[in-house]
């Protein structure tokens, strides 16, 4: 085994993007859990700046924030799958789409935190959200590269996850009118490294409501 950890939480839809990554790349890493409510010396030690995870020490160097580190253990680990696509245009794509979502998970998360009377407004700007990526970004296309599982893949799907956990907990639709993005939702879900890394929606229910002490 390469010197290779990865400090993460098992909630975190970013630490799963990466446990994802290393094993399409069939890696091998020791995971180490940690708390966010009480960090680890280990955590604050290596990402001092956010004091966040995920974090990926590679041979003692840390690599932080979840899409760089993606990019970084594509690079790094070149003859194997290949996660974002080899045309220079495409990676582009895949970077401009990845940003855009990026830009908006603050928006899609705060669905949980809506009350009824802000509810209908957040709904219907999640989905101008959803509709044009559906529209622009995957259009009918399998995946959002073509054919192949890969980046925006991992880095949306990973979080659509945990939309669907809100939408659940707010008792909500979001998703529904999206027939595109649902289709491809499936197909996410049956992708053997996401059965293996991502926890189950009624895991992630369960936890959220607890944390936002909803009963």
């Amino acid at each position: 085994m390469e010197d290779l950890k990865l400090i993460g939480v098992w909630y975190s839809p970013f630490v799963c993007r990466v446990k994802c990554a290393l094993q399409l790349k069939g890696v091998k890493y020791e995971y180490i859990e940690d708390d966010l409510s009480n960090k680890s010396d280990l955590l604050l030690q290596y990402n001092p700046i956010h004091k966040k995870v995920p974090v990926l020490l590679h041979g003692g160097k840390p690599i932080v924030e979840s899409l760089i580190i993606l990019e970084y253990i594509d690079e790094t680990w070149p003859d194997k799958y290949s996660i974002l696509p080899k045309d220079p245009f495409e990676r582009s794509k895949a970077r401009f789409w990845t940003k855009l979502m990026g830009d908006q998970e603050s928006t899609f998360w705060s669905l949980i935190k809506t009350t009824e009377e802000t509810k209908e407004k957040k709904i219907n700007e999640i989905l101008q959200i959803l509709k044009t990526i559906e529209e622009h970004g995957l259009g009918d296309k399998k995946f959002f590269s073509g054919d192949d599982f890969g980046f925006v893949d991992l880095a949306f799907g990973t979080f659509m996850r945990w939309l669907k956990v809100a939408e659940e907990i707010k008792d909500v639709k979001v998703f529904e009118t999206c027939t595109r993005l649902q289709a491809w939702f499936e197909r996410f879900n049956e992708v053997p490294v996401v059965k293996e890394n991502l926890p189950s929606q009624d895991e992630l229910v369960a936890h959220y409501k607890l944390k936002f002490c909803i009963g």
